[in-house]
């Protein structure tokens, strides 16, 4: 049985589902397909707190599929711009879970993320994983990647 880490990062999927589909991203159904027969060792979602109580609802179902939840707050800046993004974070974890896992999962479509893919899969010999949605995903992130599956109807919710 493969061994699976997986990094989502929830505001890349939130809000390019969003835009293209105008639909959520079902994380119910994303589990069920991504750890179908593999054994999980890390499930992280990386998210932005801004202290509501529907966040926190949500951040509730993740943590019940059997996802770990890191937040950083949400940073208003004075020229009314926002600060919040995981790349870092996501980068040292995924970097920090690749030798105990057969196969990296990377839910997000950001190309930052395609020289992490590169050195999973080439310098550590590991399967790399990408779900993003087509038209948002990084071609350079798409071609880093071991597999490619590209978010549609099937893992939005209805």
């Amino acid at each position: 049985m493969n061994k699976v880490a997986i990094f989502v990062d929830v505001q890349n999927v939130y809000y390019t589902a969003r835009q293209i589909f105008g639909k959520n991203f079902d994380y119910n159904k994303f589990w069920r397909q991504a750890t179908d027969g593999r054994e999980v060792v890390k499930a992280v979602a990386y998210a932005i707190d801004r202290g509501d109580q529907k966040q926190r609802e949500f951040q509730n179902i993740l943590r019940a599929i059997g996802f770990e939840v890191k937040l950083k707050p949400f940073i208003q800046r004075s020229d009314g711009s926002a600060k919040g993004d995981w790349d870092v974070g996501i980068t040292i974890d995924a970097l920090e879970w690749a030798d105990s896992a057969d196969v990296i999962i990377l839910v997000s479509g950001d190309g930052d993320f395609d020289l992490l893919a590169h050195k999973i899969r080439d310098e550590r010999g590991k399967r790399v994983e990408v779900y993003g949605v087509a038209e948002l995903t990084a071609k350079s992130l798409v071609n880093a990647a071991t597999e490619y599956y590209p978010i549609g109807k099937p893992l939005l919710l209805n």
